[in-house]
């Protein structure tokens, strides 16, 4: 998302890309995102289209009004695809920032609140 578009894209939907990945945190995230979808904070969306550069998928993330990215590590798969794609407007979540351990974290609703918490704050 281009820096000098401002305002004008204030009307576009608020996205969250999440990790996914094979790893208890990456599971995290996914329902995490998919949670808050559900409850309207954001609309989930397809981080393989993403890093695929599919044209319709490109279009809505660039009238984002919003982005957040769910990574589970520090590895940061989402930062890194939405950067490569030439989106750098976003807020991050790093799962393992919030005190959960790559390989150790239960999938729960205390692990998952967490995530959806600090979401929440960031997309206000």
């Amino acid at each position: 998302m281009a820096e000098n578009e401002g305002c004008a894209c204030s009307s576009g939907p608020k996205l969250i890309f999440a990790c996914s990945g094979a790893a208890d945190v990456g599971e995290i995230t996914d329902v995490s995102a998919r949670i808050l979808s559900r409850n309207g904070v954001g609309k989930m969306f397809c981080l393989a289209g993403v890093g695929g550069r599919v044209g319709p998928i490109m279009m809505s993330t660039e009238s984002a009004s919003q982005i957040l990215a769910l990574d589970g590590c520090g590895l940061d798969c989402v930062k890194h695809t939405l950067e490569m794609a030439g989106f750098c407007n976003y807020q991050h979540v790093r799962v393992t920032d919030l005190g959960l351990e790559k390989g150790k974290t239960p999938v729960n609703e205390n692990a998952i609140n967490k995530v959806v918490h600090r979401a929440v704050e960031l997309l206000g």
